[in-house]
């Protein structure tokens, strides 16, 4: 079985066009030109596209601020952080080839809920502290971070930008350079005093982890010397409806001694942050994503096929160290898989395991298969905080999808104490084969599944249904194997299902 996403209709002829990459939409205008939505032509994957006009650049002076961020974008493969996928340079402008995040900016994503439930804000904070923690192994402090600076993709999971401001860490240097927004800024930053730079971007996070949970920021003030003087003085109050562990952990973050203040290897350990932690961040897996990284057979394949060249060919071309347009489309293909496969991996696993917690968890005593209708992540934060500031004009975030509305992902799960996942595993195998599914292996526990019904006798057309297979453990010795659908009718879908679940003997 194949995998497909190469079906989306060419842009019509007059469209601009920059390299491989098909202009669309303005979605911002920046003090160097603009921000546009395109479409990779041959993979079909949207980018956004940054247009830095040379003699804007040159006219402000920030020729320095654009090199830099370019030049720290290059390093870096992580999950949240915005990824940079290509330069392409011309005699006017400098277009810049990024990620696209379609949901907006953190900031906007608070004004319009407020205060977010503690489970949304620490997973909010589990992600930033996994992006900054990466910046600093690569000797990269941000000095920006603030909601602005944030953003949400569609599956809304946080991506640090902005780099404009960021600078390379030296062992036995000191920074100094006074930027960043006076809000997020850490004391030492106004007070002009020398920092190595990781605790001044704790500082900030600090300030973002107290935005997320009282929709309002703990140092505020229309008077710049007396919001520096608030700053400088650490003064600011813990609302009471904040829990135990975070009200431990903000003010550790918020020391005015940077000396005293918590790092990050520290947050990583503080037990209100291992809360439901994902396996993916727990065990920074950043690291393996840049260094000593194998070329992925799926997206390599795809993007053989793309090119109608010979799996080896695209293979070279993506281990070679320049840029060219093999491993620019293969950077694309693999990012889409590798945001579905954590999306399947982590999130879905935890999401499940919480709603199978108390009742339903005490109904499987018996071990016999039930049917479970399973909602995806949503918030149950309460909207009456405060926004952190009076922008009015503030941009309106669509929220995740909830249950029974259009659009929203409906899973169903069979639980089972067979106490051996590869026999499971095996029984899955053979049930397929006896309903006349198709499937590939995308790990020993998680499979992708196509199903083709026939016609009916009535005279009704076939259906063609993509479903994912994933087995989870649950406890004492059950698992659960999780089904959902990626494609075709929903009642199709509960159709293959109870069809699969009948042929079972679990």
């Amino acid at each position: 079985m194949q995998a497909g996403g190469v079906g989306v209709p060419r842009p019509p002829a007059a469209s601009v066009q920059i390299g491989p990459y098909v202009l669309g939409r303005t979605l911002g205008v920046g003090s160097f030109g603009k921000v546009k939505l395109a479409q990779h032509e041959l993979t079909k994957h949207k980018v956004a596209v940054k247009i830095l006009n040379r003699k804007k650049i040159q006219s402000l002076d920030m020729d320095d601020k654009v090199r830099r961020e370019i030049k720290t974008l290059k390093l870096f493969m992580h999950p949240h952080i915005t990824r940079l996928y290509e330069v392409i340079d011309t005699p006017t402008d400098i277009f810049v080839i990024m990620e696209y995040v379609s949901e907006g900016e953190l900031f906007d994503y608070i004004v319009e809920k407020g205060r977010l439930s503690e489970v949304d804000a620490r997973r909010f904070f589990q992600q930033i502290i996994s992006g900054v923690d990466y910046c600093h192994r690569h000797m990269v402090v941000h000095r920006d971070l603030k909601p602005e600076n944030l953003l949400l993709d569609s599956d809304f999971n946080l991506k640090i930008a902005d780099f404009g401001l960021s600078n390379m860490m030296k062992d036995g240097y000191f920074l100094k350079t006074s930027c960043g927004s006076p809000n997020y800024a850490a004391p030492e930053v106004l007070s002009g005093k020398l920092y190595a730079g990781p605790e001044v971007d704790v500082w900030s996070c600090g300030v973002i982890l107290y935005a997320l949970l009282c929709g309002s920021l703990p140092f505020d003030d229309e008077s710049i010397p007396n919001l520096f003087k608030k700053i400088k003085g650490g003064i600011y109050s813990l609302p009471g409806h904040i829990s135990d562990g975070a009200r431990d952990l903000i003010p550790r973050m918020l020391v005015v001694d940077p000396c005293r203040r918590i790092t990050v290897a520290d947050i990583r350990q503080h037990g209100w942050f291992r809360v439901d932690l994902p396996r993916y961040i727990a065990a920074a897996v950043d690291d393996r994503l840049v260094m000593h990284r194998k070329v992925d057979p799926e997206a390599l394949g795809q993007v053989a096929h793309l090119f109608g060249r010979s799996m080896a060919e695209c293979q070279r071309e993506v281990n070679a160290t320049a840029r060219n347009e093999v491993k620019v489309a293969y950077n694309l293909v693999l990012d889409h898989l590798e945001r579905h496969r954590r999306a399947q991996a982590e999130g879905r696993e935890d999401d499940m395991l919480r709603s199978l917690s108390g009742s339903d968890l005490s109904a499987m005593e018996d071990g016999s298969p039930r049917v479970l209708a399973v909602s995806p992540r949503v918030s149950s934060s309460p909207l009456d905080g405060a926004a952190i500031e009076s922008r009015a004009e503030a941009r309106a975030v669509a929220p995740p999808p909830v249950v029974g509305e259009a659009g929203g992902e409906w899973k169903l799960g069979v639980t089972t104490a067979w106490p051996n996942a590869a026999a499971i595993m095996q029984e899955v195998y053979r049930a397929l084969g006896a309903i006349g599914s198709e499937w590939k292996t995308i790990t020993p526990y998680l499979l992708k599944c196509r199903h083709e019904l026939a016609p009916t006798a009535e005279g009704a057309a076939g259906a063609v249904v993509k479903l994912s297979l994933q087995l989870y453990k649950l406890q004492d010795g059950k698992y659960l194997l999780d089904m959902h659908n990626t494609a075709g009718d929903l009642l199709c879908f509960v159709a293959i299902c109870k069809t699969l679940m009948a042929e079972l003997k679990l």
